[in-house]
């Protein structure tokens, strides 16, 4: 039988490349990455507390050419290497053509390249978004429509290729800055949703990274080569949630933790899907506890609760009093929304 070779987790500094043997039926996909450690432990945590990959997907990874997508793209072969759960993997791209605006090219051959040398199949769809977003529409705001018509694109090009879910590469601090983003900007509490169905599309979209720091991204990309490509487009950094990076940098550093307690606001209080099943289980138990307890006239056991909760982002901080709280439809964990994602 072919064998893979998947690194070891036993050490982050070097790449300790353990056989290991690929069960029968599998697509075979190089990952002979090295220090993907820590990247690794946030891609399977988040797959496992979110549900995110079910036996037999097919998963659309849509590649932009950027750092965080090509990352997630390494992360998903590793996993497929030893996770129980049998899925394949399509690459997909978009080329917004900004050669047709006066841009360089993005030439996206070596992300091809990568993709056939570990096996994995790519598709590359030309587009003229470039064109329609900056001379034809001539958008005040061109990011909130490029991602929209990118999206759009992505979704149909993964459905083309028989994918039933599509992988993003948001990362943990993307998460914090479309939080703070959409409460500076919107006045709303919400991010976007660790796992999101598509209900007119039938299409899932999931984000693996969501509990992988930018930091340990950029630690994987210094240790690898790997196919970045520069982008081309007028608005790169220069963009509103570049400015909010900027200032999440700063306030964190006056206010040691203040992304982690974010982040752990968003998933102890169960906005947009954030709250891990063990946490939405815990909940669970704790109400039944509560229910039992007024049932035989005893006190509440309302520290069973926050035991339940110790170990997550924040929840030192966030714990409930009351068991009888709000969770938002933490006990759902997939948000179905239009196509509008």
């Amino acid at each position: 039988m072919e064998e893979n070779t998947v690194n070891c987790a036993c050490d982050d500094d070097a790449a300790c490349k353990k056989s290991v043997p690929s069960p029968d039926g599998r697509a075979v996909y190089r990952a002979d990455f090295p220090v993907i450690r820590r990247l690794l432990s946030c891609t399977r945590r988040a797959v496992d507390e979110y549900g995110m990959i079910e036996e037999g997907d097919r998963i659309a990874v849509g590649l932009s050419g950027g750092k965080d997508s090509i990352a997630l793209l390494c992360a998903l072969i590793n996993l497929s290497v030893f996770y129980p759960k049998h899925f394949e993997l399509v690459a997909v791209t978009a080329d917004m053509s900004f050669e047709d605006i006066g841009r360089p090219a993005m030439d996206f051959s070596p992300v091809r390249e990568f993709c056939e040398s570990r096996g994995v199949p790519f598709r590359l769809v030309k587009t003229h978004l470039a064109k329609i977003i900056f001379e034809t529409r001539k958008e005040s705001n061109p990011c909130s429509l490029c991602a929209k018509m990118r999206r759009g694109i992505l979704h149909d090009a993964a459905i083309e290729a028989g994918c039933n879910k599509i992988a993003l590469g948001h990362h943990y601090d993307d998460a914090v800055e479309t939080f703070m983003l959409n409460l500076f900007h919107e006045g709303r509490l919400g991010s976007f949703s660790p796992v999101t169905y598509l209900d007119r599309k039938k299409i899932t979209l999931i984000r693996p990274l969501i509990y992988a720091p930018e930091k340990d991204i950029r630690y994987f990309l210094a240790h690898n080569e790997l196919p970045v490509v520069p982008s081309s487009c007028p608005e790169d950094g220069h963009t509103e949630r570049e400015e909010m990076k900027q200032l999440l940098a700063q306030l964190d550093r006056k206010y040691k933790g203040l992304k982690h307690r974010i982040f752990g606001s968003l998933q102890s209080a169960g906005i947009d899907g954030y709250a891990p099943r063990r946490y939405a289980n815990a909940v669970k138990e704790a109400r039944r506890a509560e229910k039992e307890a007024a049932t035989a006239g005893m006190p509440s056991e309302e520290a069973h609760l926050q035991d339940s909760a110790v170990g997550m982002p924040g929840a030192e901080m966030h714990t409930q009093k009351n068991v009888n709280v709000d969770l938002h439809g933490a006990e759902a964990q997939v948000q179905t929304v239009p196509d509008t994602e």
